[in-house]
């Protein structure tokens, strides 16, 4: 299984890109040391530090003719990474 899922692409995390930060969703059983071996990895930059979160599942909501149906959202590993002074990864430059 891969350690790192998918960038985030959020107006929070964007606005950290300029300030060297970057987000990624990562896999649950990553710790610090395998996120930063697999960024420096993938994207060919060096990365200062690595700060971990477990961000919990929204509950939802939902009105239907059967009745009133709730449930939540799963629950992920978000991961903000700190590149090393002057690097830069650019998400959109294989689109």
């Amino acid at each position: 299984m891969s350690t790192l899922k998918k960038p985030l692409v959020t107006e929070k995390v964007s606005a950290l890109n300029e300030k060297g930060k970057y987000g990624f969703i990562v896999a649950f059983d990553a710790n610090k040391v395998e996120i930063k071996k697999a960024v420096e990895k993938q994207y060919a930059v060096n990365v200062a530090s690595v700060n971990t979160m477990v961000v919990m599942g929204k509950k939802k909501t939902r009105y239907t003719k059967a009745g009133v149906l709730a449930g939540r959202k799963p629950s992920y590993k978000k991961a903000i990474v700190t590149l090393a002074a002057g690097e830069v990864i650019d998400f959109y430059s294989n689109v």
